[in-house]
């Protein structure tokens, strides 16, 4: 490959994962194209990019992206990116890879070796669990709100307590009073 070309590659790479933070890469063994087409369908319905790279090529741009992930570069490499979390890249890559492998007497066609968020490597089990930003912010914001409600519910607990005597009180003597 001439230099012009492997610097055409990398400026398109450079394109590609401008701004992208989240991946997860797989391993394709022995992948047909049948399987690959159903494959990147099932992804590309769920907004999500998957491309084979070079590990020269994807090491050097990751890299410069602040990655750094050695163990991950053996092997043909297929990185899978964009949805809207880690937690959604994650749950649907590996839905897609459990449905690519039809019979499970047959070998699998994918195989998982890592995910990357946000720059760090993490298994793919680790990625699934990672909460989005919006349950992220859901449960901040429920923290904060606790200790109102129970300090409410502490107010609020004795007034009830009262009405709720106040009423068996008064059924108790409308019941006494008719008989």
């Amino acid at each position: 490959m001439s230099k012009k070309i492997k610097e055409l590659e990398l400026t398109t790479l450079r394109k590609s994962f401008d701004g992208v933070k989240d991946y997860v890469i797989l391993e394709p063994v022995k992948v047909d194209a049948a399987t690959e087409f159903e494959f990147r369908k099932k992804l590309r319905a769920a907004k999500i990019s998957v491309k084979l790279v070079k590990n020269t090529f994807a090491k050097k741009i990751l890299g410069e992206n602040g990655v750094t992930a050695d163990s991950v570069w053996a092997g043909p490499t297929v990185l899978c990116w964009g949805g809207d979390s880690i937690k959604g890249l994650a749950n649907s890559v590996d839905t897609a890879v459990k449905e690519s492998r039809k019979d499970p007497k047959q070998p699998e066609k994918y195989k998982v070796k890592t995910a990357i968020v946000d720059g760090s490597v993490l298994s793919l089990e680790l990625a699934k669990k990672i909460p989005t930003r919006s349950e992220a912010i859901g449960a901040v914001v429920g923290a904060a709100l606790a200790p109102g409600a129970n300090l409410l519910a502490a107010i609020l607990g004795p007034g009830a307590s009262i009405v709720g005597i106040a009423k068996t009180i008064e059924q108790k003597g409308g019941a006494t009073s008719a008989a």
